[in-house]
């Protein structure tokens, strides 16, 4: 396993609080902009999804402040896929800044929801290998 999938963000001033640093919603936006970005570099694009009938879903988010990230800060977001047994999977993110200060960490579990019977798909890994055209960004 490899280092995992990265995407640099720059911090803009519409995204800042009354203290001036990064909103705390926001952390979560860039980590769901860099998993939209892991599955884009797998070559499973948001369409590409919708037309095989899946959907990624979060089912469980921690989030964990280390450092406040202020308006034209730089930012990068990790996104490391691990694969278990069963319906679910876990993805860990860390952001950090380029020079690697720790700013926050992300965990969470996901499913691949099948969209017609609203259900979990039994093996998300399996499915998103027939999905993608690089596995490797996803840790297939």
């Amino acid at each position: 396993m490899g280092d995992p999938f990265r995407v640099r963000v720059t911090v803009r001033g519409y995204e800042l609080d009354t203290q001036g640093h990064l909103n705390q919603a926001v952390y979560l936006q860039y980590g769901e902009h860099a998993r939209w970005e892991c599955l884009r570099a797998a070559g499973i694009p948001q369409d590409r999804l919708l037309a095989g009938g899946v959907g990624p879903v979060a089912l469980e988010v921690t989030l964990r402040y280390l450092r406040e990230l202020r308006g034209g800060d730089e930012v990068d977001v990790s996104c490391e896929f691990r694969w278990g047994e069963g319906k679910t999977f876990q993805i860990v993110q860390d952001l950090t800044r380029p020079d690697g200060t720790p700013v926050a960490t992300i965990t969470g579990v996901g499913g691949l929801l099948d969209l017609a019977s609203r259900r979990l798909v039994p093996d998300p890994r399996v499915r998103f290998r027939q999905l993608a055209g690089d596995p490797a960004p996803m840790n297939l």
